[in-house]
């Protein structure tokens, strides 16, 4: 999944980046509201992380101005500011969490797992299909008994393709969603890593999950042995 960090407090923001892209996350960050605005014009996000005090815009408005244009992408507010009408403000303004500085790192990508999983219509950290299983908590994914190594790129891949389960995602839906900015592979690196993935987890199993819809992209669905 990627996700937009946006707070000026560099060093916070370079730990930040470090974990989540560790956890598997797809990371672009920013220092101030009116770039995190800016990006939020031409990319979609899979959820956002919001300091409420950065210069130029704070929080709360880049917030505010989000969910003014239609936009509901799960967001988590990063604040100092322990006060209940503090949170409450936030809430209020569109926020679907908040943490409250100084805070575990471990908690912010708890509470990221559960705002994502809700906002795929989630009540579990364990994603299924067939005999595959994915733990976005401890990222452990099995087929049947076999426990399957993946690289960080393959499993934030595999976790995009279950989270869409049924779904046809195009290359380019695909490479937005779990390549950031920074990224300056090849053109053909979904493919590339389709190929990666389908050996790992099809290799050596009569029934295949992991398929190619020409002209259109790839899905992940459970299709019986003929």
């Amino acid at each position: 999944m990627r996700i937009l960090l946006a707070e000026d407090q560099r060093d916070l923001n370079n730990i930040i980046t470090q974990k989540l892209t560790l956890d598997g996350y797809s990371v672009d960050s920013c220092f101030d509201g009116e770039e995190a605005l800016d990006i939020l014009s031409y990319t979609d996000y899979d959820a956002i992380i919001l300091d409420i005090m950065m210069p130029k815009t704070d929080g709360l408005t880049v917030l505010q101005k989000l969910r003014n244009r239609g936009k509901t992408t799960p967001v988590i507010l990063l604040t100092a500011r322990d006060a209940v009408e503090d949170r409450v403000k936030g809430l209020d303004s569109g926020a679907n969490d908040y943490l409250v500085k100084p805070f575990s790192l471990e908690e912010l990508s708890a509470r990221l797992r559960a705002m994502t999983r809700t906002s795929f219509g989630r009540v579990s950290n364990v994603l299924r299909i067939a005999d595959l299983t994915l733990d976005c908590a401890s990222h452990i994914v099995k087929r049947g008994d076999k426990k399957i190594d993946l690289s960080a790129k393959e499993y934030a891949l595999l976790e995009y393709l279950m989270n869409n389960q049924g779904i046809v995602l195009s290359r380019e839906k695909i490479e937005n969603h779990i390549w950031n900015f920074n990224y300056e592979g090849g053109t053909n690196v979904v493919d590339v890593y389709i190929s990666y993935l389908r050996k790992k987890i099809d290799g050596g199993f009569s029934v295949k999950l992991i398929h190619t819809v020409r002209g259109s992209g790839y899905v992940i669905r459970k299709e019986e042995q003929l």
